[in-house]
């Protein structure tokens, strides 16, 4: 087999070209934030934590002026912002709005992607409205978002979700670009690897130093040289590079994983102490169970260290956990063979993957019931 001919079940472009649309809301957290409090518009907003330990969830235009990004320690932002103004997050608001958004996609199309509160893939190839064009819906959605919420949204819109996404992404804020299938290959051409949904800061590095820094670079190695490298994310790598990316659009897409953490004002040193600030994130995780009804066979606990240093600890049952007292005994027979401990805990976390409905555990554990 030829390197560009494709296997059933590969990234490879399918016979009947597709309309996808991604949309992105604009710095949502922290647009919500200035709609709602006329006082904060046209000021560095970040929403989060401005104590010592907090995180910047999101961030505002102007204060991403000054270098201030989500995942940024607060103590930073604030040293590169000094005017910055942080706001507690209230993701109550910010999910009812993202349920109203939500309501506007469903009439153009079933087929809908949520990736997160603020962005989600829309498949319009065949659309309630009978539209053909993928962008005049687009430019509908965006226009119907400013009016109903007064927020904007980038869109973009293209053949396949990784092209969608790089266009929604090229004219941040308040932006709509197309990518033609005629433009995708050549676009990709001349993108950065850092650039590329699927590549993080470390995968760019090792990518840069084994010379691949554009798209072209990409493009230019082999799928054995890339599965070599990057594992099974080598494919993925090597079919984007050309511009292909057949992954469907997957409306209410089950989610892989639940969890809950927590950073503590004071290092904790004690078992006592961390069980007990366990027993409260697991209550977190296991409310979010108790109310979308799902189950997960695996258990992580996270455990980072005043020095920043970072562990994971895991168990796989064969069965779902089925009540919180379990998870609890679980998420505990992993914690205690880290004491005694040489450096304070400052960050902990439990989740729980491999999620599945009741129902669906059920007829796991009963499969007379399939």
């Amino acid at each position: 087999m030829g390197t560009e001919e494709r296997a059933e079940g590969s990234l490879a472009e399918p016979a009947r070209s597709r309309k996808i649309i991604h949309i992105d809301m604009d710095a949502f957290y922290a647009s919500v934030e200035q709609r709602d409090n006329p006082e904060l518009r046209g000021k560095p907003v970040a929403v989060g934590g401005s104590l010592a330990r907090g995180v910047v969830a999101a961030a505002s235009y102007e204060a991403r002026k000054f270098g201030v990004h989500s995942a940024m320690p607060s103590l930073i932002a604030k040293r590169k912002c000094p005017d910055l103004i942080f706001v507690k997050p209230r993701f109550d608001a910010y999910k009812a709005i993202s349920l109203q958004i939500r309501e506007v996609f469903a009439e153009y199309t079933p087929i809908i992607e949520p990736l997160s509160l603020d962005e989600a893939y829309l498949d319009v190839t065949e659309n309630l409205k009978g539209i053909i064009s993928a962008t005049k819906i687009a430019e509908e959605i965006r226009a119907r978002i400013r009016t109903e919420t007064e927020l904007t949204a980038s869109a973009g819109v293209s053949y396949n979700k990784f092209l969608a996404k790089l266009a929604s992404d090229h004219r941040k804020p308040d932006g709509l670009f197309v990518i033609t299938p005629e433009m995708g290959p050549a676009f990709v051409e001349t993108l950065p690897v850092r650039k590329f949904h699927g590549v993080g800061p470390a995968t760019a590095r090792k990518m840069e130093q084994l010379g691949i820094r554009t798209g072209l670079d990409l493009r230019a190695q082999t799928p054995e040289f890339l599965q070599q490298h990057f594992g099974k994310a080598g494919s993925y790598y090597y079919w984007v590079a050309r511009g292909i990316d057949e992954r469907p659009v997957r409306a209410n897409r089950v989610r892989k994983s639940v969890g809950a953490e927590n950073t503590f004002p004071i290092d904790l040193f004690t078992y006592e102490a961390t069980q007990d600030q366990l027993r409260d994130i697991i209550d977190t995780v296991w409310g979010h169970c108790e109310r979308s009804g799902t189950r997960g066979r695996t258990v992580t606990l996270k455990v980072k260290f005043a020095n920043f240093r970072q562990i994971t600890r895991s168990h796989t049952g064969q069965m779902p956990i089925g009540t919180r007292g379990e998870l609890e005994q679980l998420g505990t027979a992993l914690l205690a063979p880290l004491f005694p401990v040489t450096k304070g805990i400052r960050l902990l976390g439990i989740s729980l993957c491999s999620l599945g409905t009741e129902e669906a555990e059920r007829q796991f554990a009963n499969p007379d019931m399939l």
